[in-house]
């Protein structure tokens, strides 16, 4: 297999766009919109029709409004204050539940009973008209009327107790005690009746609700006046009884008992005692300490013996002896009588003395024992009566709780009694509320605005469909612009082929010899003088052209780009798809002519394989037969040789293969090519199906011997223009300067029934 050098085909490599950045969101956004604007017209058109019929088939509401006052606080049955502080709360506490109990279930069936609402038209199921689309649809495409039970009047009762409460609306005035009490219905004179009944079935159930409560206030505080009374009576028996089996005396309230008074006196004496006990023992104490010392002489010393008046008796006595026994002693000798009876007067006045001192002193050791054991006795007493005392003082509890339930069951006696005697004669009950003003009967509906439904239905019409745009552009993930090409294929874009609008039968594989002037074969020649500045030194140039999938074009693109290069060059087109041929047809030759297939296999000659095309200079070498297995055909050796051959003879070779993502065909034929073609749709292909075959190339030939490139093909230039704001000029505006029209950019097809899009292979 002859190769060419790789330093004389190197391309420079390749870099993506950067100077043109992806235009800002807001951008993309908007072209999205322009781009799907006839879309979202026409949703909008059509949900606006569909509401228009729907508003016009909506019955007129019409609301009638009451305004009632609400009074700051209810009446009361008694006027003790602390009957109704459980239920007491603020202000807006107290009116936000009045305003429930306005909208209450409880109200709304006594209004539809006292209305008789459910065999009124309005909500009685039986009496229903036809529903709205009735009259858009034709009779028999109705659904018919299921059969089924009839409903029951409790059924249709509770149906319409339901919608009534969907119809009352409160609206409170602010910084008033008024509340507006409005009603809709589609019949004005129910509109008007229905908020004034309903205010006066609240005031009278308000009315009849608290003379309940006034009459089971009244029973009840009857009943426990009369329990109370009983519980006073038994807790006035058990005191009486406590009192008298306990022997407790009340004085002036004051509970006496006679433990209580001997604990006193006996105090009283102990404290005697033990003062008495005190002086008894500091006189023993001043005895002993005598006693210690000279007993005689310390004894008559002490002031209790001194001042004992016996002593002092003794004492006068023991003195007048002393002088007689001196006076004698002067007189008389030692053994006068006289004196010896003045000294024996004066020894016994001295034997009475100390007699006397020993008498004292007996005195206080027996007082002092009588104040012990007059003191102990005390106290043993004092201890029995301290236990009495205690037992007592357990006993005043009992009392004290006898009391005072005694008290509190007359108090809660008392208390019901005077309420009861109050609820008897209690203030006359008042209405809870009174209407300010009456509801009047509604001249005009109040609804609904079916301008408003036609308006809010478009609005959100138009949002949807243009989030459904949005999305649809976000899922979008077809190439539609070279910018993309180069951006998301990350491969260099040839070229970009417009979409050309042609009368049936005419070949767009030969628009380039055709019409010689036109975008189409303007863009060819980009793409043939692009291939041709990309190897300027290279004597061969063999170009494949391949595509994702079936219908992109490559064949078309192939066949003029080898009528382009066979302007300048010896040039063969080769078709390599054997798979799906289709160039004989389209240049109307002999089918049954021998090709790639015939010279492959050695059956055929090249000068019998190879034929020009019909007014041009370019070759052709068509598939042939078919062959059972294409892909072992062009991996042979006998394939390389024809190759090697097909190079010495021509300029340019341009070989047309299999889309990639079906076969791998062109895989094997890359390795033949200098230059690769990769045709891409436009708005039609996906990015990653041809990013995948594009890897698939790279991986398989050695970028620096394979000039890659993508075709964008059959690209709307109007659309472009409008849509994504490339291309502009683009197209037959430029070529009308010089005289040149056409089909392709005019509004001069031959036919109506032109066909659109590029055919491909």
């Amino acid at each position: 297999m002859n190769r060419v050098s790789s330093r004389e085909l190197q391309p420079p490599a390749f870099t993506p766009i950067q100077g043109d950045p992806a235009p800002p969101d807001v951008v993309r956004y908007l072209r999205t919109l322009n781009r799907y604007k006839w879309g979202i017209l026409m949703v909008v058109i059509a949900v606006g029709m569909l509401a228009a019929m729907y508003a016009s088939s909506l019955r007129p509401v019409y609301r009638a409004t009451a305004t009632v006052m609400v009074e700051m606080g209810k009446p009361k049955v008694v006027s003790n204050q602390d009957l109704y502080e459980a239920f007491g709360g603020t202000t807006r506490d107290y009116f936000l539940t009045q305003f429930e109990i306005i909208k209450s279930r409880e109200l709304a069936e006594r209004l539809v009973r006292v209305m008789q609402l459910s065999k009124h038209p309005e909500y009685d199921p039986r009496q229903q008209a036809k529903p709205w689309y009735a009259a858009w649809v034709p009779a028999q495409f109705l659904p018919a009327a299921a059969p089924g039970p009839a409903p029951s009047e409790e059924g249709i009762e509770e149906s319409v107790v339901a919608q009534v409460m969907g119809q009352i609306n409160l609206q409170p005035v602010r910084n008033t005690q008024l509340v507006k009490l409005s009603f809709d219905s589609h019949d004005p004179v129910l509109a008007e009746r229905v908020p004034n009944t309903l205010a006066m079935i609240y005031i009278i159930a308000d009315l009849e609700a608290r003379g309940d409560t006034t009459r089971r206030s009244m029973l009840f505080l009857k009943d426990q006046a009369v329990e109370l009374k009983q519980k006073l009576n038994e807790s006035e028996r058990a005191l009486q009884d406590f009192r008298e089996r306990e022997r407790i005396i009340v004085a002036k309230g004051v509970a006496v008992s006679g433990a209580i008074r001997q604990l006193e006196e006996i105090e009283s004496a102990l404290d005697d005692a033990r003062k008495k006990r005190l002086d008894a023992e500091a006189r023993f104490n001043q005895v002993n300490a005598a006693r210690q010392g000279q007993p005689g002489a310390a004894l008559e010393s002490l002031p209790l013996v001194q001042n004992n008046p016996v002593m002092a008796r003794f004492k006068e006595a023991e003195a007048e002896a002393e002088r007689r026994v001196s006076e004698a002693s002067k007189r008389y000798g030692p053994e006068h009588p006289r004196m010896v009876s003045a000294q024996s007067d004066l020894k016994a006045v001295r034997d009475n003395l100390r007699r006397q001192v020993g008498t004292v002193v007996d005195g206080v050791l027996k007082d002092y024992e009588v104040a012990k054991a007059n003191e102990a006795s005390l106290e043993r007493a004092l201890s029995r009566a301290k236990m009495e005392s205690q037992e007592y003082n357990r006993k005043e509890f009992t009392l004290a709780r006898l009391e005072r339930e005694v008290a509190s069951n007359r108090q809660l006696y008392d208390l019901f009694t005077q309420r009861a005697k109050e609820t008897n004669t209690g203030d006359v009950p008042s209405a809870i509320a009174r209407v300010i003003d009456v509801a009047k009967l509604p001249k005009a509906p109040s609804g609904p605005n079916k301008r408003n439904i036609v308006l809010i239905a478009m609005l959100v019409a138009l949002a949807v469909a243009v989030s459904i745009a949005l999305l649809l552009e976000q899922l979008d993930v077809t190439v539609k612009t070279s910018h993309e090409v180069e951006s998301k294929l990350e491969v260099k874009a040839v070229g970009v082929l417009p979409r050309m609008r042609l009368a049936p039968g005419v070949p767009i594989e030969r628009l380039f010899i055709d019409e010689n002037q036109g975008p189409f074969a303007e863009g060819i020649r980009s793409i043939r003088s692009d291939l041709l500045l990309a190897g300027i030194d290279s004597p061969q140039k063999v170009v494949l052209l391949t595509s994702s999938l079936p219908e992109e074009g490559k064949t078309t693109v192939a066949c003029n780009l080898a009528f382009a290069f066979s302007q300048i060059k010896k040039t063969l087109f080769v078709e390599a798809d054997m798979r799906r041929p289709k160039i004989a047809r389209v240049l109307g030759a002999d089918a049954q002519r021998a090709g790639l297939s015939e010279l492959v296999a050695g059956s055929a000659l090249l000068d019998e394989c190879v034929y020009p095309a019909d007014n041009s200079n370019l070759w052709v070498l068509q598939s042939g037969r078919v062959p059972l297995n294409p892909l072992e055909l062009i991996s042979s050796h006998r394939f390389a040789e024809v190759m090697a051959t097909l190079k010495k003879a021509f300029d340019v070779i341009v070989i047309d293969s299999p889309p990639l993502q079906l076969v791998s065909d062109a895989l094997v034929l890359s390795q033949y090519a200098t230059s690769i073609l990769y045709v891409v749709k436009a708005d039609s292909t996906p990015y990653p199906l041809a990013r995948h075959g594009l890897t698939q190339m790279r991986r398989v030939n050695e970028p620096a011997l394979v000039g890659l490139g993508a075709v964008l093909n059959q690209l709307d230039i109007d659309k472009a223009n409008k849509y994504y704001g490339e291309y502009r000029g683009y197209g037959g505006r430029y070529y009308r300067k010089y005289g040149y029209t056409s089909s392709a950019i005019g509004s001069t097809a031959p036919t109506p029934a032109a066909i659109t899009g590029n055919k491909a292979a």
